[in-house]
Protein backbone atom coordinates (compact mmCIF):
# COMPACT_ATOMS: atom_id res chain seq x y z
CA UNK A 1 0.00 0.00 0.00
CA UNK A 2 1.60 3.49 -0.99
CA UNK A 3 2.40 5.75 2.04
CA UNK A 4 0.02 8.12 3.83
CA UNK A 5 0.47 11.73 2.96
CA UNK A 6 0.26 13.71 6.34
CA UNK A 7 -0.77 16.84 5.66
CA UNK A 8 -1.50 20.46 7.46
CA UNK A 9 -4.26 23.12 7.09
CA UNK A 10 -4.12 26.32 7.38
CA UNK A 11 -7.54 27.49 7.17
CA UNK A 12 -9.73 24.54 8.13
CA UNK A 13 -12.74 25.67 9.04
CA UNK A 14 -13.37 27.58 5.56
CA UNK A 15 -14.72 26.44 2.41
CA UNK A 16 -11.56 24.69 0.90
CA UNK A 17 -10.35 23.95 4.21
CA UNK A 18 -14.11 22.00 5.33
CA UNK A 19 -13.70 20.12 1.05
CA UNK A 20 -10.06 19.07 2.04
CA UNK A 21 -10.99 17.53 4.97
CA UNK A 22 -14.22 15.69 3.11
CA UNK A 23 -11.17 14.45 0.45
CA UNK A 24 -9.68 12.93 3.68
CA UNK A 25 -12.61 11.16 4.81
CA UNK A 26 -12.85 9.70 1.20
CA UNK A 27 -8.93 8.82 1.44
CA UNK A 28 -8.54 7.41 4.93
CA UNK A 29 -6.15 4.70 3.79
CA UNK A 30 -3.87 7.41 1.97
CA UNK A 31 -4.13 10.81 3.80
CA UNK A 32 -3.89 11.59 7.79
CA UNK A 33 -4.36 15.21 9.28
CA UNK A 34 -1.05 16.35 11.74
CA UNK A 35 -2.19 20.05 11.80
CA UNK A 36 -5.57 22.35 11.58
CA UNK A 37 -5.37 25.77 11.59
CA UNK A 38 -8.07 28.44 11.65
CA UNK A 39 -8.23 32.42 11.75
CA UNK A 40 -11.14 32.83 14.29
CA UNK A 41 -13.34 30.17 14.25
CA UNK A 42 -12.56 28.08 17.40
CA UNK A 43 -15.60 26.38 18.04
CA UNK A 44 -15.15 24.55 14.53
CA UNK A 45 -11.58 24.61 15.01
CA UNK A 46 -12.24 22.34 18.18
CA UNK A 47 -14.71 20.24 16.89
CA UNK A 48 -12.50 19.30 13.62
CA UNK A 49 -10.00 18.82 16.37
CA UNK A 50 -11.95 16.66 17.79
CA UNK A 51 -12.77 14.58 15.10
CA UNK A 52 -9.26 14.18 13.01
CA UNK A 53 -7.47 14.19 16.21
CA UNK A 54 -4.34 16.19 14.70
CA UNK A 55 -0.69 16.69 16.82
CA UNK A 56 -1.54 20.53 16.60
CA UNK A 57 -4.13 23.51 15.84
CA UNK A 58 -3.48 26.58 15.45
CA UNK A 59 -5.33 29.79 15.90
CA UNK A 60 -4.37 33.37 14.58
CA UNK A 61 -6.78 35.05 16.75
CA UNK A 62 -5.41 34.91 20.30
CA UNK A 63 -8.48 36.14 22.07
CA UNK A 64 -10.49 32.72 20.99
CA UNK A 65 -7.64 30.64 22.42
CA UNK A 66 -9.36 29.96 25.91
CA UNK A 67 -12.18 28.74 24.52
CA UNK A 68 -10.19 26.22 21.51
CA UNK A 69 -8.73 25.06 24.60
CA UNK A 70 -11.79 24.49 26.23
CA UNK A 71 -13.18 22.28 23.73
CA UNK A 72 -10.07 20.87 22.80
CA UNK A 73 -10.73 18.82 26.28
CA UNK A 74 -9.62 15.00 26.14
CA UNK A 75 -7.30 15.46 23.05
CA UNK A 76 -3.73 15.93 23.34
CA UNK A 77 -3.34 18.43 21.10
CA UNK A 78 -0.58 21.46 21.37
CA UNK A 79 -1.79 24.70 20.83
CA UNK A 80 -0.28 27.53 18.61
CA UNK A 81 -1.62 31.20 18.63
CA UNK A 82 -1.35 34.61 16.28
CA UNK A 83 -0.08 34.59 12.90
CA UNK A 84 3.66 33.10 14.07
CA UNK A 85 1.14 29.76 15.49
CA UNK A 86 -0.17 29.82 11.78
CA UNK A 87 3.37 29.78 10.18
CA UNK A 88 4.93 27.39 12.53
CA UNK A 89 1.67 24.78 12.19
CA UNK A 90 3.03 25.29 7.98
CA UNK A 91 5.86 23.89 8.43
CA UNK A 92 5.47 21.04 10.99
CA UNK A 93 8.03 18.68 11.48
CA UNK A 94 6.06 15.76 10.80
CA UNK A 95 3.91 16.80 8.12
CA UNK A 96 5.02 16.12 4.35
CA UNK A 97 2.25 18.51 2.22
CA UNK A 98 0.67 22.24 3.47
CA UNK A 99 -2.86 22.94 2.62
CA UNK A 100 -3.12 26.96 2.21
CA UNK A 101 -6.67 27.78 2.14
CA UNK A 102 -6.82 30.57 4.25
CA UNK A 103 -8.34 33.73 2.48
CA UNK A 104 -6.25 37.32 1.72
CA UNK A 105 -2.70 38.36 2.80
CA UNK A 106 -3.05 35.93 5.86
CA UNK A 107 -1.33 33.16 3.45
CA UNK A 108 1.98 34.64 2.54
CA UNK A 109 3.67 33.82 5.99
CA UNK A 110 2.67 30.24 6.21
CA UNK A 111 3.43 29.35 2.47
CA UNK A 112 6.84 31.19 3.21
CA UNK A 113 7.39 28.75 6.45
CA UNK A 114 5.89 26.35 4.23
CA UNK A 115 8.33 26.48 1.68
CA UNK A 116 11.22 27.19 3.92
CA UNK A 117 10.88 23.55 5.81
CA UNK A 118 10.44 21.73 2.29
CA UNK A 119 7.04 20.75 2.65
CA UNK A 120 5.05 20.07 -0.58
CA UNK A 121 2.45 22.86 -0.75
CA UNK A 122 -1.01 22.57 -1.98
CA UNK A 123 -1.91 26.46 -2.62
CA UNK A 124 -5.70 27.61 -2.44
CA UNK A 125 -4.58 31.43 -1.49
CA UNK A 126 -4.40 33.38 -4.37
CA UNK A 127 -3.81 36.28 -2.52
CA UNK A 128 -0.09 34.61 -1.89
CA UNK A 129 1.35 35.01 -5.37
CA UNK A 130 -1.06 38.23 -6.48
CA UNK A 131 1.26 39.67 -3.45
CA UNK A 132 4.28 38.11 -3.04
CA UNK A 133 4.98 35.92 -5.83
CA UNK A 134 8.24 37.77 -6.86
CA UNK A 135 9.63 36.06 -3.48
CA UNK A 136 7.63 33.03 -3.07
CA UNK A 137 8.02 31.20 -6.38
CA UNK A 138 12.55 31.54 -6.48
CA UNK A 139 11.95 30.43 -2.60
CA UNK A 140 10.45 27.37 -4.03
CA UNK A 141 12.60 27.03 -6.79
CA UNK A 142 15.65 27.30 -4.16
CA UNK A 143 13.99 24.55 -2.04
CA UNK A 144 12.82 22.37 -4.33
CA UNK A 145 9.43 22.55 -3.33
CA UNK A 146 6.57 21.18 -5.23
CA UNK A 147 3.65 24.10 -5.47
CA UNK A 148 0.46 22.73 -6.78
CA UNK A 149 -2.16 24.70 -7.05
CA UNK A 150 -6.01 24.39 -5.79
CA UNK A 151 -7.81 26.81 -7.41
CA UNK A 152 -10.12 24.60 -9.75
CA UNK A 153 -8.72 27.16 -13.37
CA UNK A 154 -5.07 26.87 -12.32
CA UNK A 155 -5.47 22.90 -11.25
CA UNK A 156 -6.57 22.37 -14.88
CA UNK A 157 -4.13 24.47 -16.58
CA UNK A 158 -1.17 22.41 -14.60
CA UNK A 159 -3.20 19.29 -15.93
CA UNK A 160 -3.10 20.30 -19.36
CA UNK A 161 0.30 21.44 -19.26
CA UNK A 162 1.39 17.64 -18.89
CA UNK A 163 0.45 17.28 -22.54
CA UNK A 164 3.27 19.41 -23.88
CA UNK A 165 6.59 21.35 -22.77
CA UNK A 166 6.84 24.75 -21.39
CA UNK A 167 8.63 25.99 -24.51
CA UNK A 168 5.83 24.55 -26.99
CA UNK A 169 3.19 26.64 -25.04
CA UNK A 170 1.47 29.56 -26.64
CA UNK A 171 -1.02 30.95 -23.97
CA UNK A 172 -3.39 29.83 -21.40
CA UNK A 173 -7.47 30.85 -21.17
CA UNK A 174 -8.48 30.53 -17.90
CA UNK A 175 -12.22 29.87 -17.90
CA UNK A 176 -14.54 32.38 -15.84
CA UNK A 177 -18.34 31.85 -15.13
CA UNK A 178 -19.07 35.10 -14.95
CA UNK A 179 -20.62 35.62 -11.93
CA UNK A 180 -24.19 37.32 -11.34
CA UNK A 181 -23.88 40.29 -13.32
CA UNK A 182 -22.67 38.72 -16.99
CA UNK A 183 -26.03 39.86 -18.71
CA UNK A 184 -26.40 42.94 -15.96
CA UNK A 185 -26.76 46.57 -17.34
CA UNK A 186 -23.80 48.21 -16.47
CA UNK A 187 -26.01 51.22 -15.59
CA UNK A 188 -27.34 49.50 -12.91
CA UNK A 189 -24.55 48.48 -11.04
CA UNK A 190 -24.57 51.15 -8.42
CA UNK A 191 -28.11 49.79 -7.32
CA UNK A 192 -26.67 45.91 -6.62
CA UNK A 193 -27.33 45.02 -2.97
CA UNK A 194 -24.46 42.34 -1.28
CA UNK A 195 -27.34 39.59 -1.12
CA UNK A 196 -27.18 40.32 -5.07
CA UNK A 197 -24.13 39.77 -5.05
CA UNK A 198 -23.31 37.30 -2.88
CA UNK A 199 -25.73 34.76 -5.49
CA UNK A 200 -22.93 33.08 -7.16
CA UNK A 201 -24.43 31.17 -9.69
CA UNK A 202 -22.29 28.28 -9.49
CA UNK A 203 -19.98 28.17 -6.77
CA UNK A 204 -20.48 28.14 -2.78
CA UNK A 205 -17.58 30.18 -1.74
CA UNK A 206 -16.86 32.71 1.33
CA UNK A 207 -17.88 36.04 1.27
CA UNK A 208 -15.14 38.43 -0.14
CA UNK A 209 -14.33 35.56 -3.39
CA UNK A 210 -17.58 35.73 -4.24
CA UNK A 211 -18.19 39.58 -4.36
CA UNK A 212 -14.36 39.47 -6.39
CA UNK A 213 -16.17 37.17 -8.86
CA UNK A 214 -19.00 39.23 -9.33
CA UNK A 215 -16.50 42.41 -9.60
CA UNK A 216 -14.27 39.66 -11.70
CA UNK A 217 -11.35 40.49 -9.95
CA UNK A 218 -10.99 37.32 -8.84
CA UNK A 219 -10.05 36.27 -12.50
CA UNK A 220 -7.72 39.61 -12.54
CA UNK A 221 -6.00 37.94 -9.39
CA UNK A 222 -6.37 34.51 -10.86
CA UNK A 223 -4.45 36.25 -14.04
CA UNK A 224 -1.27 37.38 -11.54
CA UNK A 225 -1.17 33.84 -10.20
CA UNK A 226 -1.02 32.02 -13.50
CA UNK A 227 1.62 33.98 -14.58
CA UNK A 228 3.49 33.34 -11.64
CA UNK A 229 2.85 30.02 -11.31
CA UNK A 230 3.60 29.08 -14.65
CA UNK A 231 6.28 31.26 -16.13
CA UNK A 232 3.98 33.19 -18.51
CA UNK A 233 3.31 37.56 -19.01
CA UNK A 234 -0.19 38.27 -18.37
CA UNK A 235 -0.45 39.16 -22.05
CA UNK A 236 -0.66 35.66 -22.33
CA UNK A 237 -2.60 34.27 -20.19
CA UNK A 238 -6.47 35.27 -21.51
CA UNK A 239 -9.93 35.52 -19.79
CA UNK A 240 -12.81 33.50 -21.55
CA UNK A 241 -16.43 33.66 -19.96
CA UNK A 242 -18.36 30.35 -19.76
CA UNK A 243 -21.30 30.30 -18.41
CA UNK A 244 -21.26 26.31 -17.42
CA UNK A 245 -17.84 26.42 -15.57
CA UNK A 246 -17.61 22.84 -17.15
CA UNK A 247 -14.21 23.39 -18.68
CA UNK A 248 -12.45 24.39 -15.79
CA UNK A 249 -9.54 26.43 -18.42
CA UNK A 250 -7.10 25.44 -21.38
CA UNK A 251 -3.69 25.65 -22.78
CA UNK A 252 -2.95 26.32 -26.44
CA UNK A 253 -0.05 25.06 -27.65
CA UNK A 254 1.98 26.53 -30.49
CA UNK A 255 0.71 24.35 -33.04
CA UNK A 256 -2.71 25.62 -32.55
CA UNK A 257 -3.84 22.33 -30.38
CA UNK A 258 -5.76 23.46 -28.28
CA UNK A 259 -6.09 21.16 -24.28
CA UNK A 260 -9.02 21.44 -22.35
CA UNK A 261 -9.86 20.04 -18.94
CA UNK A 262 -13.05 19.63 -18.23
CA UNK A 263 -15.54 18.12 -15.27
CA UNK A 264 -18.77 19.24 -12.63
CA UNK A 265 -18.02 21.83 -10.38
CA UNK A 266 -16.73 20.34 -7.13
CA UNK A 267 -13.86 21.63 -5.16
CA UNK A 268 -12.51 17.99 -4.01
CA UNK A 269 -11.60 17.47 -7.92
CA UNK A 270 -8.62 19.87 -7.59
CA UNK A 271 -7.98 19.66 -4.07
CA UNK A 272 -7.10 15.45 -4.18
CA UNK A 273 -5.27 15.83 -7.52
CA UNK A 274 -3.05 18.74 -5.84
CA UNK A 275 -2.54 16.49 -2.38
CA UNK A 276 -1.59 13.40 -4.94
CA UNK A 277 -0.68 14.89 -8.51
CA UNK A 278 1.02 13.37 -10.86
CA UNK A 279 -0.97 10.73 -9.41
CA UNK A 280 -4.51 10.00 -9.87
CA UNK A 281 -6.62 8.19 -7.49
CA UNK A 282 -9.33 5.78 -7.93
CA UNK A 283 -12.67 7.96 -7.95
CA UNK A 284 -14.99 6.86 -5.09
CA UNK A 285 -18.92 6.91 -5.20
CA UNK A 286 -19.06 10.38 -3.91
CA UNK A 287 -17.15 12.10 -6.99
CA UNK A 288 -19.25 13.95 -9.63
CA UNK A 289 -18.77 12.48 -13.05
CA UNK A 290 -19.04 14.93 -16.03
CA UNK A 291 -21.31 13.11 -18.77
CA UNK A 292 -21.52 15.26 -22.11
CA UNK A 293 -24.35 13.40 -23.19
CA UNK A 294 -26.28 14.95 -20.80
CA UNK A 295 -24.69 18.20 -19.89
CA UNK A 296 -26.22 20.33 -22.46
CA UNK A 297 -24.28 23.02 -24.55
CA UNK A 298 -21.09 24.85 -23.84
CA UNK A 299 -20.89 28.69 -24.28
CA UNK A 300 -17.96 31.22 -24.34
CA UNK A 301 -17.80 35.03 -24.52
CA UNK A 302 -15.51 37.54 -24.02
CA UNK A 303 -15.54 39.50 -20.85
CA UNK A 304 -17.28 42.65 -21.06
CA UNK A 305 -14.49 45.82 -19.96
CA UNK A 306 -17.54 48.18 -19.14
CA UNK A 307 -18.80 45.68 -16.85
CA UNK A 308 -15.67 44.22 -15.44
CA UNK A 309 -12.57 46.78 -15.33
CA UNK A 310 -11.25 44.50 -13.04
CA UNK A 311 -9.40 42.72 -15.70
CA UNK A 312 -7.04 45.31 -17.13
CA UNK A 313 -6.97 46.44 -13.33
CA UNK A 314 -5.17 43.41 -12.34
CA UNK A 315 -3.06 43.78 -15.29
CA UNK A 316 -2.31 47.07 -14.26
CA UNK A 317 -1.05 45.91 -11.34
CA UNK A 318 1.01 43.53 -12.44
CA UNK A 319 3.15 45.88 -14.63
CA UNK A 320 3.44 48.64 -11.85
CA UNK A 321 6.01 46.55 -9.99
CA UNK A 322 6.37 44.15 -7.20
CA UNK A 323 4.20 46.09 -4.69
CA UNK A 324 1.05 46.33 -7.39
CA UNK A 325 -0.42 43.25 -6.53
CA UNK A 326 -0.24 43.86 -2.68
CA UNK A 327 -1.91 47.12 -2.93
CA UNK A 328 -4.07 45.85 -4.93
CA UNK A 329 -5.21 43.26 -3.10
CA UNK A 330 -5.18 45.23 0.07
CA UNK A 331 -7.34 47.71 -1.21
CA UNK A 332 -9.55 45.25 -2.88
CA UNK A 333 -10.26 43.54 0.73
CA UNK A 334 -11.05 46.46 2.64
CA UNK A 335 -13.15 47.76 -0.33
CA UNK A 336 -15.49 44.33 0.13
CA UNK A 337 -15.80 44.70 3.97
CA UNK A 338 -16.74 48.15 3.23
CA UNK A 339 -19.43 46.94 0.04
CA UNK A 340 -20.82 44.13 2.72
CA UNK A 341 -21.23 46.62 5.51
CA UNK A 342 -23.31 49.08 3.50
CA UNK A 343 -20.79 51.58 3.19
CA UNK A 344 -19.58 51.46 -0.23
CA UNK A 345 -21.61 50.82 -3.46
CA UNK A 346 -20.86 47.92 -5.80
CA UNK A 347 -19.12 50.50 -8.61
CA UNK A 348 -17.46 51.98 -5.38
CA UNK A 349 -15.16 48.67 -5.11
CA UNK A 350 -13.26 48.89 -8.09
CA UNK A 351 -13.18 52.66 -8.31
CA UNK A 352 -11.78 52.67 -4.83
CA UNK A 353 -8.94 49.83 -5.48
CA UNK A 354 -7.78 51.88 -8.79
CA UNK A 355 -7.53 55.18 -6.35
CA UNK A 356 -5.30 53.72 -4.50
CA UNK A 357 -3.10 51.55 -7.20
CA UNK A 358 -2.86 54.73 -8.59
CA UNK A 359 -1.59 57.20 -5.66
CA UNK A 360 0.96 53.70 -4.61
CA UNK A 361 4.84 54.48 -5.57
CA UNK A 362 6.12 50.94 -6.20
CA UNK A 363 9.23 49.52 -4.70
CA UNK A 364 10.97 47.72 -7.07
CA UNK A 365 13.67 45.28 -5.34
CA UNK A 366 10.77 44.30 -2.79
CA UNK A 367 11.67 42.09 0.15
CA UNK A 368 8.89 40.69 2.39
CA UNK A 369 8.66 43.80 4.57
CA UNK A 370 8.50 46.16 1.74
CA UNK A 371 5.22 43.82 0.75
CA UNK A 372 3.66 43.61 3.96
CA UNK A 373 4.53 47.60 4.51
CA UNK A 374 2.46 48.35 1.16
CA UNK A 375 -0.28 46.10 2.36
CA UNK A 376 -0.32 48.25 5.64
CA UNK A 377 -0.79 51.77 3.03
CA UNK A 378 -3.23 49.84 0.98
CA UNK A 379 -5.20 49.25 3.71
CA UNK A 380 -4.88 52.56 5.57
CA UNK A 381 -5.26 54.24 2.61
CA UNK A 382 -8.22 52.64 1.65
CA UNK A 383 -9.92 53.22 4.75
CA UNK A 384 -9.04 56.88 4.92
CA UNK A 385 -10.51 57.17 1.19
CA UNK A 386 -14.25 55.13 2.60
CA UNK A 387 -14.16 57.71 5.55
CA UNK A 388 -14.31 60.42 3.19
CA UNK A 389 -15.85 60.06 0.20
CA UNK A 390 -17.99 56.72 1.81
CA UNK A 391 -20.84 55.20 -0.51
CA UNK A 392 -21.89 58.48 -2.21
CA UNK A 393 -19.95 58.04 -4.82
CA UNK A 394 -21.55 58.52 -8.27
CA UNK A 395 -21.48 55.17 -10.50
CA UNK A 396 -20.42 57.01 -13.03
CA UNK A 397 -16.82 56.71 -11.40
CA UNK A 398 -17.45 52.76 -12.29
CA UNK A 399 -17.72 53.71 -16.14
CA UNK A 400 -15.22 56.17 -16.09
CA UNK A 401 -12.75 53.55 -14.60
CA UNK A 402 -13.89 50.84 -17.11
CA UNK A 403 -13.02 53.76 -20.23
CA UNK A 404 -9.23 54.50 -18.70
CA UNK A 405 -8.32 50.88 -18.42
CA UNK A 406 -9.71 49.55 -21.87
Amino acid sequence: MADKRRIVIVGSTGSIGQSTLRVVERYPERLEVVGLAAGTNASLLAEQAQRWRPEVVALADAAGLERLRQGLSGTSCEVLAGPEGLAELAGWPSADTAVIATVGFSGVRPTLAAIEARKRVALANKETLVTAGSIVMPLAEARGVDLVPIDSEHSAIAQCLRAGGDHEVERLILTASGGPFRTRSPETFGDITPEEALAHPTWRMGPRITIDSATMMNKGFEVIEAAWLFGMTPDRVDVVIHPESIIHSMVEFRDGSVIAQMGEPDMTLPITYALFAPERLSAVAETPRYDPRTSGSLHFEDPDPTRFPALALARQAWAAGPTGGAVLNAADEVAVEAFLAGKLSFPGIIELVRAVLDDHEVVRDADIDDIEAADRWARMQARRRIETVGRHEPPAGYARTAERLT
